[in-house]
């Protein structure tokens, strides 16, 4: 778990919820735009709840580890959309199907060693 200290004061949430969200904000400083997001939190007393953040280029975030947390609540959902809002303002990168299934084992002549 870690907080994300936002504007001036914190947020808890799940380590990789906070780094995905971090990663996104960087993302969108680099191309100098900015969005609103929603995020699941930790409330004080434990329970689960959302926050929703205006991040952009002069968004001022940071997170810090907390020690001895409780389980943190995992939201896959929200962290597959951050990362592929994350990736829509990256440049593209090629990928790769399958890699080399199509190239036959390579014989070497034990001469030419």
């Amino acid at each position: 778990m870690r907080k994300l200290y936002y504007s001036s004061g914190y947020l808890l949430m799940a380590d990789q919820t906070c780094k995905a969200l971090l990663r996104y904000a960087r993302a969108l400083a680099q191309s100098g735009e900015s969005d609103i997001i929603t995020v699941p939190t930790i409330n004080e007393g434990g329970s689960i709840g959302f926050a929703h953040l205006l991040i952009g280029p002069t968004s001022q975030l940071f997170s810090t580890p907390v020690e001895n947390a409780s389980e943190e609540p995992l939201d896959e959902a929200t962290i597959v959309e951050l990362e592929q809002r994350t990736a829509e303002l990256q440049p593209a990168r090629p990928e790769w199907a399958t890699e080399l299934t199509d190239i036959d084992d390579l014989e070497f002549d034990q001469r030419s060693m």
